[in-house]
């Protein structure tokens, strides 16, 4: 049997990818609600529980080159079609390990379960936690195949501070130890990509996820 898609995370998150070989690799679904694409170096990952043998048949009938297929817009737009779901964008995937140590900054966790930043990260994870720093927000949960996910919020007026990053930098301290944590940022997004990066995610690929209506 092939890898699951949470085995092939795990590996993504120590160094270890998929081989560079143009190809494709179709996975089930790890659940309902998480259905979508990765694209490593030179090698996707589709997790869908849509028929493999349509996936290749439609990569297959694009006009484009074969490693940028399953990120090329008429591919998703097929199997958002076929799926009946939708998407946001196209994010760059990144990960970084946990730390130890003392936080970065001061923190303090908002319990209220009808919080409109928590109620909107449930969405999309399962075992929300978020915590508030003086001019921003650090979301932690259960994302894409159980993996531990964040996103960080910082406020109009507090940016330009470093503030990004040390929310970013917290989340690595916040992860249980010994587990690495995933971010999505959108490309265009630089700010935000800058700020994970200083904080030392690495990115890994890209990722276009499917959302359930």
């Amino acid at each position: 049997m092939g890898q699951t898609l949470a085995e092939i995370l795990d590996a993504a998150a120590r160094g270890k990818f998929p081989p560079p070989d143009g190809a494709t690799t179709v996975v089930a679904q790890p659940s309902h609600r998480d259905a979508g694409v990765i694209a490593f170096t030179a090698h996707s990952v589709v997790f869908t529980d849509e028929d493999p043998v349509w996936v290749r048949t439609t990569l297959a009938s694009l006009d484009c080159d074969e490693l940028a297929g399953t990120m090329n817009p008429r591919f998703l737009a097929a199997l958002l079609s076929r799926t009946g779901r939708a998407t946001d964008t196209i994010d760059l995937l990144t990960v970084a390990a946990s730390l130890p140590g003392e936080l970065p900054l001061e923190l303090r966790e908002i319990a209220d379960p009808d919080h409109p930043r928590v109620l909107r990260a449930r969405k999309r994870r399962d075992d929300v936690r978020v915590w508030a720093a003086d001019g921003g927000v650090v979301i932690l949960g259960r994302g894409v195949a159980g993996r531990w996910e964040t996103a960080i919020e910082v406020d109009e007026g507090a940016r330009h501070r470093g503030l990004g990053r040390a929310l970013a930098t917290a989340a690595r301290h916040l992860v249980p130890a010994g587990e690495p944590v995933w971010s999505q940022q959108a490309a265009g997004n630089a700010r935000s990509v800058r700020a994970f990066q200083a904080a030392g995610f690495r990115p890994v690929g890209a990722e276009a996820l499917l959302i359930a209506s």
